[in-house]
């Protein structure tokens, strides 16, 4: 996989903003590991390669001007090899409220998404993308304390949902314009509670070829699905929705799965005790014993339908809040649909040059959700330094990196942070610390008043709980086969050359600013008239 395609894929899209700025980007990709957890209900198995994708944007107005993070992106890519097929699922896009007009968020997010859905740029060999997301309109997502800027304006949910299915449209629009095979692009999309016109009037994409089905795609036949059950075979929902981290449907399918009628979850049944005259017997029943057992289909997923499944979703409390969400899917395939619905010859994949160990990426994502905030502009001064210094530290191998102090402002009525920030420590965290233990305030400090205070049950230290948004609790398939084969890719090793060459870039930008709204009149202010004061006279 070429990372500094991605780079300079996403630098280009920059290049065009209006205005004279300088942007830098850290873009962060895994090497690719084994994942069965795509499709954990599938019979057989689904066997896939996943991804981490992480990128961070900072601007710089002047040469003078400090850095400031102003947009990121957070996203898995799945890439089923046997199908030839991949699957690209956004999971968080945030800015922090610090860039100047015009954002550059709608640019890195629709750059991001043109490399992968453009089959020339494309760094995996599949013939079939899906591109997957969960809109849901939440003050914050990447970035603590964001929320809190007064720069920041938050798309409303309908505002939210909107915005998505431009950057989709544009998105697929361009494809078709710059590719000369013309691939085939559908796209599909539902706000859970409201019919087809409702829909529509709600969020409108602009005027373009690309038509959009108000329906989900697990009904059609142009493009294939990553993991289309075999036509013999009775129908499994399995097959059908994939398990996401942090998507309400996976939450759904996994009480699907579990939950059977009105009887609740239902326990294993008790073993019968092994008797020593078993000893004897043979031992020949024991293989389809076992695979019964494996085949065996949970739950309600062999009766629910995915119509039935879209229509029940309706009535999940994510989609029934008081807030609309939005659930959208685009397919792009540039060959035959029979052609690559069935097994396919493609190589596994290989590590590239650029890839980094996916613990690289958790531990900066806990350091960004945990070690910074940026309710200020002072503090994401801090934070951009603490975030940037920790991914080229890290790439480099140093042992530590050290936190910024990030005084706090007179204005605010917040508490100060410690001064005294535990280093960034290099060294592989254990198992049974939690990840805010990379970056830990000092027990005497107070944290600030947007963050919680929360108490370890096995110590007596107090750790700083920042707001997080609602969360899909870890898949039950505990009874499910897992895989126990080791990962065919070693870890990659980074150096500075690694950040230098693949991760990290920058970008001048310097385009005339853009023109005044036609019919927009700046407000002219009336002229102020003082009224001199009479004091009245003694008689």
């Amino acid at each position: 996989m070429s990372v500094d395609g991605l780079r300079d894929a996403l630098l280009q899209g920059l290049k065009g903003l209006p205005g004279s700025r300088e942007f830098h980007v850290h873009v962060l990709v895994s090497s690719p590991r084994k994942h069965t957890g795509l499709f954990p209900f599938a019979i057989p198995k689904q066997r896939a390669y996943l991804q981490d994708i992480l990128i961070i944007l900072s601007e710089q107005k002047t040469a003078d001007s400090p850095r400031l993070i102003v947009a990121g992106i957070e996203a898995n890519l799945y890439n089923i090899s046997s199908r030839s097929c991949a699957v690209l699922y956004v999971s968080k896009v945030d800015s922090t409220g610090q860039a100047t007009a015009p954002s550059p968020t709608t640019s890195l997010v629709h750059s991001f998404l043109l490399y992968y859905a453009d089959p020339k740029t494309r760094p995996i060999d599949a013939n079939t993308l899906w591109i997957q997301l969960f809109a849901r309109a939440q003050n914050q997502y990447l970035f603590p304390n964001s929320s809190d800027f007064a720069g920041k304006q938050p798309l409303s949910d309908v505002r939210l949902c909107a915005w998505w299915k431009r950057v989709l449209t544009g998105v697929a629009a361009e494809l078709s314009k710059r590719t000369d095979s013309k691939p085939t692009v559908r796209s599909f999309y539902v706000l859970p509670g409201f019919g087809q016109l409702e829909a529509e009037n709600s969020i409108r994409a602009p005027a373009s070829a690309v038509e959009w089905a108000y329906t989900h795609p697990y009904s059609q036949r142009e493009i294939p699905l990553p993991c289309a059950p075999p036509a013999k075979d009775k129908p499994n929902l399995g097959h059908y929705i994939p398990w996401f981290d942090d998507c309400p449907k996976s939450r759904f399918l996994d009480e699907i799965a579990y939950i059977k009628g009105s009887d609740g979850v239902q326990s294993p049944p008790r073993k019968r005790r092994r008797l020593d005259s078993d000893a004897t017997e043979p031992p020949a029943s024991l293989p389809a014993e076992k695979k019964d057992k494996e085949e065996r289909i949970l739950g309600e997923l062999d009766s629910v339908t995915p119509d039935e499944f879209w229509e029940r979703m309706s009535f999940r409390q994510e989609c029934v809040a008081g807030a609309v969400t939005g659930f959208f899917s685009v397919g792009i395939t540039s060959g035959e649909a029979e052609a690559v619905a069935g097994p396919s010859s493609h190589s596994t994949p290989e590590t590239s040059p650029g890839q980094v160990p996916a613990q690289l990426i958790k531990r900066v994502n806990t350091s960004l959700h945990t070690g910074v905030e940026f309710a200020t502009r002072e503090y994401a001064v801090r934070g951009t330094e603490t975030i940037e210094s920790a991914i080229r530290g890290l790439c480099e191998g140093l042992s530590t990196i050290h936190a910024p102090v990030i005084p706090a402002p007179k204005p605010l009525s917040r508490a100060k942070p410690s001064s005294r920030a535990k280093p960034l420590s290099h060294a592989k965290p254990s198992s049974h610390a939690k990840p805010s233990s990379l970056v830990k305030p000092a027990s005497h400090a107070k944290p600030p008043s947007s963050l919680k205070r929360t108490r370890d049950a096995s110590s007596s230290s107090i750790q700083l709980d920042t707001p997080r948004t609602p969360r899909t609790p870890p898949p039950q398939n505990r009874a499910l086969p897992v895989d126990a084969s080791p990962n065919p890719f070693p870890e990659p090793e980074t150096s500075l050359d690694t950040y230098n060459s693949h991760i990290y870039g920058s970008v001048v930008v310097s385009n005339p600013e853009l023109p005044p709204k036609v019919g927009v009149q700046a407000p002219v202010q009336a002229p102020v008239k003082i009224l001199a004061v009479r004091k009245k006279k003694k008689a």
